[in-house]
């Protein structure tokens, strides 16, 4: 009989003016941050390649692919670097830049629920926003996410 599963383990990941919340299973590692090198004729979301684990991987600003102001790299930033789900971007990871370091936490049905208190305009990579306890984090929508960075890397190329 398949146990059913309770708790997720997650990620909350700082961003300016907020958090996102991933499943950890989607986290191959979380590194320090590092100037990218720079992609002639990305739009500014796609901020460049990093070097990772012996090859060269898109990074991305989570707050410029919603239209936002893209802010300066800090000495608490770092890259987030996750597995891609589909098969679109090149290497099968990317990186996204965090304002801090990750945070670890259990999500279960008991402290997350659905919060529509906001909208977001269609080609924004967010599925929604929950609320848990005290927080509001976004959840991103990692597939529109990676087609966004297949699209772009086609095109620089």
């Amino acid at each position: 009989m398949a146990e059913r599963v309770s708790e997720i383990y997650s990620l909350l990941i700082p961003l300016v003016d907020g958090r996102l919340i991933v499943p950890r299973a989607c986290v191959a590692e979380v590194i320090g941050f590092q100037p990218p090198a720079e992609m002639t004729g990305a739009p500014p979301w796609y901020l460049g390649t990093v070097p990772w684990n012996g090859r060269s991987i898109p990074l991305v600003c989570f707050e410029g692919t919603c239209g936002q102001g893209i802010p300066p790299a800090t000495g608490r930033s770092r890259i987030v670097v996750f597995h891609c789900i589909g098969s679109r971007v090149e290497g099968g990871y990317f990186g996204l830049v965090s304002q801090g370091f990750p945070q670890l936490v259990r999500v279960s049905s008991d402290v997350v629920r659905p919060d529509n208190t906001r909208s977001f305009p269609e080609r924004h990579p967010v599925i929604c926003q929950v609320r848990m306890i005290n927080e509001v984090p976004l959840v991103p929508d990692l597939e529109l996410l990676e087609e966004m960075i297949a699209d772009e890397t086609s095109v620089a190329a």
